[in-house]
């Protein structure tokens, strides 16, 4: 039976702005997305039997519907009946170096690897656009997964504009290994919160990532793209915002300790990645990184602190040979 591996990058925010309510329920958003080296291998493969079978080597993914990889197999099923019936089932096994359950899109980018791992096996020549389209169904962290690199997202985080690369930075992120924060729970309260502060839905377009906002204290995602069309590691360091913060840090005093530890580090800026728990620290360089790493981790003496350093990248998902071993960052 033949089978793929692919290389499945996680993701950060390094810009969350929530601008409002959508008619379908979710919040529209600008942000700006940045693609890791810190990565999950995903191998796919066709087992002849109509079934989907998930497998992984940590004990806290689901095996079953609520996995998004399976999920993307169920989807691409749907959409290629003829090749489910063809091919039969898939056996997806993920190894995991994405922390779970941390805010960097470990399931999404799992469920873009399996899209394009089916894309493969089954001998589609699906269009980029096409796998996007078929993405934005599972997820809006989904289609920026299956691209990377560094993109604005707007919309639910579906409809992307590429930006030019970063993958010269570093990034040292920290995540409290038994702590997880609910993303709707997130969105959630911040929309109880602060909801009376949205702008009218029917204004919020993709040039809303450019273009100033009406409340004097937000940063505006405009500098923040200047700033990464210069490469200029210290304005984005200092314009890094993620308006979730507003909800999440009060709620979990470890998270908020281990961004001040960061603040603290002499890092070119710090924030918590999506709904969190996960907060990074933006770096020149990785001997900086790794610096970074060893005086938080002696400030924050806690068994249950995991640590990684990562460098940016400029892709999203890599097929790779089926014989090759992933490992992608440091973990202490």
């Amino acid at each position: 039976m033949r089978s793929y591996s692919l290389i499945a990058p996680a993701k950060i925010n390094l810009y969350l702005e929530i601008l409002g309510d959508r008619a379908d329920g979710y919040h529209e958003l600008a942000m700006i997305l940045q693609s890791i080296e810190l990565a999950d291998q995903v191998n796919i493969r066709a087992i002849g039997t109509q079934t989907i079978q998930v497998h992984c080597d940590h004990p806290q993914v689901p095996r079953d519907e609520t996995n998004l990889a399976y999920r993307a197999v169920e989807l691409m099923s749907q959409e290629f009946p003829d090749c489910w019936a063809q091919f039969g089932g898939v056996e997806v096994t993920i190894q995991k170096n994405i922390p779970v359950a941390a805010g960097l899109a470990g399931g999404s980018t799992n469920a873009a690897a399996v899209l394009v791992g089916l894309d493969m096996l089954w001998q589609l020549g699906l269009t980029q656009p096409e796998l996007q389209e078929l993405a934005a169904k599972l997820g809006s962290d989904v289609p920026f997964c299956l691209a990377g690199g560094t993109a604005i997202a707007t919309g639910r985080g579906e409809e992307l504009d590429p930006l030019p690369s970063l993958d010269s930075f570093y990034v040292v992120l920290a995540k409290h290994q038994n702590l997880a924060v609910s993303t709707a729970w997130a969105y959630q309260t911040y929309r109880s919160e602060f909801g009376n502060s949205y702008r009218r839905s029917d204004l919020a377009s993709k040039s809303i990532a450019t273009e100033p906002l009406n409340t004097p204290t937000r940063v505006h995602s405009g500098s923040m793209v200047q700033g990464i069309i210069n490469k200029n590691g210290s304005k984005i360091g200092q314009l890094l915002y993620n308006d979730l913060e507003k909800v999440v840090l009060p709620n979990y005093p470890q998270v908020l300790q281990l961004r001040q530890a960061f603040e603290n580090s002499g890092a070119l800026g710090t924030m918590m990645s999506g709904s969190g728990p996960t907060v990074f620290a933006l770096c020149q360089s990785q001997e900086q990184a790794q610096e970074i790493l060893q005086q938080v981790q002696s400030a924050i003496r806690c068994p249950d602190l995991g640590f990684w350093v990562s460098k940016f990248t400029s892709h999203g998902i890599q097929i790779i040979s089926p014989q090759k071993s992933l490992f992608i960052g440091n973990r202490e």
